[in-house]
């Protein structure tokens, strides 16, 4: 099972928690699986629980030290300008995203953190990977919350 197919396996467990069917995994520079979650904003009411976040602090628990050098994060979902930081502070070497987030992105859209002078690491960025898996999930998740015939299940 390749990073992404596991990052989407835990988006769809988030969204079946009733999360943002986003999920992430770390890897080494081998490709072994470091940590894999998947969002937990609403499960332990921390609106920074997002699946970057906690694989990343997961992995630094797992490894010891504060950076992951030579890791590579997947996630189904462009990070937004928290996660996006989070993984410039960490040193992740490469990014590799499903879907674009033109509304909440901080790599390709928004602030672009990447890009900024200030930014004192910017990881190999690489967009669109299982994007229409990825979207999908996404857009099925936010239309059944829309549905008037669902309101009551809420």
């Amino acid at each position: 099972m390749t990073p992404m197919q596991l990052a989407l396996l835990e988006a769809r467990a988030a969204a079946l928690r009733g999360e943002v069917p986003v999920g992430a995994v770390l890897t080494d520079a081998s490709g072994a699986v470091i940590a894999a979650a998947g969002n937990r904003v609403e499960a332990l009411a921390d609106p920074t629980a997002h699946a970057e976040m906690l694989v990343l602090r997961a992995a630094r628990e797992r490894l010891g030290g504060k950076f992951l050098p030579g890791c590579t994060l997947t996630v189904t979902l462009e990070p937004c300008p928290l996660c996006a930081a989070a993984l410039a502070l960490f040193r992740i070497e490469r990014v590799v995203f499903g879907a674009y987030d033109p509304k909440s992105g901080g790599i390709e859209h928004g602030p672009r953190i990447f890009q900024h002078p200030t930014c004192h690491h910017r990881p190999e960025v690489i967009g669109g990977v299982e994007e229409r898996a990825s979207m999908a999930l996404l857009r099925e998740f936010f239309a059944e919350r829309r549905d008037p015939a669902n309101s009551a299940e809420r």
